[in-house]
């Protein structure tokens, strides 16, 4: 079956299976990827007193806060005297970004304000052209910094044309919207069109998220068809409905969906109460470098909304990452094995005869007929992947998230004090036992101390698995769940 198509149309009506992605004719538009906004960041996790490295479409950039302007700044991570990156620098006490390699200093405008080797009654060699960085656009919407990765002059003031894609329910105060963020080994193609596959939920994450019962259950993990239709596909993405709600996705890097809990559920509650009970997906995938993108999450909910504002973020983080572990590995390998088939495109690949891929079927579509196939990466890139790590080293949370988390490094670094605590007290209760003389302390006393010294040794083992386990490596084998 193949897609019906007209090039003077920008919309079309899809009905999978879909099997041919390639648009008839000549399509004229062609989806820019340098004239839209990434976004890089929730500012919960970036810090106001140090410069952070972050990277989008290959681009090296350096985040900061400008104090003396107010506002969070976005640069190209590269010092113009000698290409030491600004990231590893540091905010002065004037307020501005300091290189460290030699002191040079810039202002919020990317102007050079000091140049400590030039002398003071020589040349002002500060203020040459040679000597600015680099400024991207940048801007801040629903508490996420956003950039635009083009530093044309003509997009100086971008911002008054055009700005980041808007998510409503990310505005509604009566809504809980607790963020995360957490960088992955593989491509942003791979990373955004799993996430628009609720048919693998009952399998990659058996046991770890709730499934609804199918009328007709075939398995032990619950999968059944699924009703979905994506509509209205164009250069700005695409509308999805499913049996359960809909959703939208928002070239580039937008998914986001909307779930009646409640008929979901089957739950036989009157239709006032039911219109109250929305749960919402936000997904924001941006494309960092082949094999590897950035994630970006928020799990909108107008029921239970005090449970977020007393429950700490980086609870929620150890279940929710748990699930990101869990279909990792399959996504790094599924993206390296596409690679090696040295396919011409997805559909040789891939066989998707069922509407369950209705989405990223879509998505591929899209990507095929309006942004070239590939992310444009300039030529930065061969297009090779990277090599794969070692599963440890695959799967590692610390550096690509608990590093990067406000809330998840503050409990990482409480937990490793009270890890050590305990070790403490452990031998300082043995030590006691062991230098104080016989008659000086009591038997009572004595096994009390022992037992509190064994307690403390015991739960000290414990909490550095949990600390391992929780915030470092969670290995996750599916042959035995």
């Amino acid at each position: 079956m193949t897609l019906p198509s007209s090039p003077a149309s920008k919309t079309e009506s899809i009905e999978p299976p879909m099997l041919e992605l390639e648009a008839d004719g000549c399509e004229k538009e062609r989806f820019d990827w340098y004239s839209h906004w990434y976004p890089v960041m929730p500012i919960c996790d970036l810090d106001k007193r140090v410069p952070h490295a972050k990277k989008v479409l290959g681009l090296d950039l350096v985040v900061w806060w400008d104090r003396n302007e107010n506002e969070w700044k976005v640069f190209d991570d590269t010092c113009p005297h000698r290409l030491a990156p600004l990231s590893d620098g540091r905010i002065d006490q004037w307020g501005r970004l300091q290189c460290v390699y030699h002191g040079w200093c810039f202002n919020g405008n990317g102007d050079c304000k000091l140049i400590p080797q030039a002398p003071l009654d020589g040349p002002p060699v500060h203020t040459f052209k040679e000597a600015c960085v680099t400024v991207y656009p940048s801007t801040v919407q629903h508490d996420i910094l956003w950039v635009w990765p083009n530093a044309d002059p003509q997009y100086k003031d971008i911002i008054m044309k055009k700005k980041p894609p808007y998510v409503p329910v990310l505005d509604d105060p009566s809504f809980s919207r607790l963020m995360g963020n957490r960088e992955f080994p593989f491509g942003y193609e791979v990373l955004i069109e799993n996430l628009m596959d609720p048919a693998h939920l009952p399998y990659a994450h058996y046991g770890l998220i709730l499934n609804s019962n199918p009328k007709v259950k075939v398995d032990r993990e619950g999968g059944s068809p699924l009703g979905m239709k994506v509509e209205k596909l164009d250069i700005n993405g695409f509308n999805g409905k499913q049996d359960w709600g809909c959703s939208y996705f928002i070239a580039p890097c937008i998914y986001h969906a909307f779930i009646d809990v409640d008929q979901q559920n089957g739950s036989a509650i009157s239709e006032t109460e039911k219109s109250n009970r929305r749960f919402c997906l936000v997904f924001m995938c941006v494309p960092v470098s082949p094999g590897k993108s950035r994630f970006i999450w928020s799990f909108p909910k107008n029921f239970g909304v005090w449970i977020d504002k007393i429950v700490p973020r980086w609870m929620f983080h150890i279940g929710q990452n748990l699930i990101l572990d869990s279909d990792l590995y399959l996504f790094h390998v599924q993206e390296h094995k596409i690679m090696e088939l040295e396919a011409t495109n997805w559909q040789e690949a891939c066989f998707v005869p069922t509407k369950s891929d209705a989405f990223v079927v879509g998505f591929r579509r899209w990507l095929n007929k309006y942004g070239g196939g590939v992310v444009d990466w300039k030529g930065k890139f061969t297009g090779a992947l990277p090599p794969s790590p070692p599963r440890e080293q695959l799967m590692d949370r610390y550096w690509t998230h608990v590093v990067s988390c406000n809330s998840c490094n503050t409990a990482h670094k409480g937990l490793k004090t009270l890890e050590v605590m305990l070790q403490t007290m452990s031998v300082i209760s043995i030590g006691i036992v062991a230098v104080t003389k016989q008659n000086m302390i009591s038997m009572v006393a004595k096994s009390t101390m022992v037992s509190m010294a064994i307690i403390c040794f015991t739960a000290s083992k414990w909490l550095a698995q949990f600390i391992y386990k929780n915030f470092h490596y969670h290995d996750y084998n599916h042959a035995f769940v």
